[in-house]
């Protein structure tokens, strides 16, 4: 077996770990039961929202593939940093530094080429300049606000007001008008389940 083929089984067991990093949001099952969704079950949902509203998209709309590229790669990171809940004052100041010692680390186990390019995917995400890389932050932040509406709003557990969430939604609000439906909706229905602190 080649060494680039190793490699390739090394980082896919790896990014399997992804599977067992835990989020704030829950699952809800029809049976009543719920537990917390994990990064790897995340990253499929932001998917499939990038899948479903790219139509939706204003033209020129971003290369949905491109877009899912990144959306794969985006939480790989997690694996060795965890993942920082996006109300969590203390973590989100030491989150940058967190990931980018863990995009060290994650990242370095690839071949080069595929290396680099997974990093890149990452830092674009990241930075959310291009317009897959701003389309890619409104699918994840909507699913993340969509999972805690589906959960029975962990925002209330976790003592959170409304206006404490518009920071981190309001960008993805911005980024078409399918988003500011979606999300107007979800806080429509939020409010209505006071699933907020109050």
């Amino acid at each position: 077996m080649s060494t680039r083929t190793e490699a390739l089984i090394e980082f896919l067991a790896l990014a399997d770990r992804l599977k067992h990093i835990e989020r704030r949001g829950e699952t809800a099952n029809p049976d009543g039961t719920s537990r917390r969704e994990n990064s790897a079950e995340h990253c499929w949902n932001v998917a499939l929202v990038a899948l479903l509203l790219h139509a939706d998209m204003p033209e020129p709309r971003p290369d949905l593939g491109h877009t899912l590229a990144m959306i794969v790669a985006h939480d790989l990171v997690e694996i060795e940093a965890g993942d920082t809940f996006a109300y969590d004052e203390a973590h989100l100041l030491t989150q940058a530094a967190r990931e980018k010692a863990a995009a060290d680390i994650v990242f370095a186990t690839l071949p080069p080429d595929l290396g680099r390019k997974l990093r890149g995917l990452w830092e674009e995400f990241e930075e959310a300049e291009t317009p897959e890389a701003r389309f890619a932050m409104a699918c994840d932040r909507a699913q993340g606000f969509l999972q805690g509406f589906i959960g029975t709003g962990h925002w209330r557990d976790a003592g959170i007001a409304e206006a404490a969430t518009h920071g981190r939604m309001n960008p993805a609000r911005r980024v078409a008008p399918v988003f500011e439906t979606l999300i107007a909706t979800l806080y429509d229905r939020a409010r209505a389940g006071r699933m907020f602190r109050e």
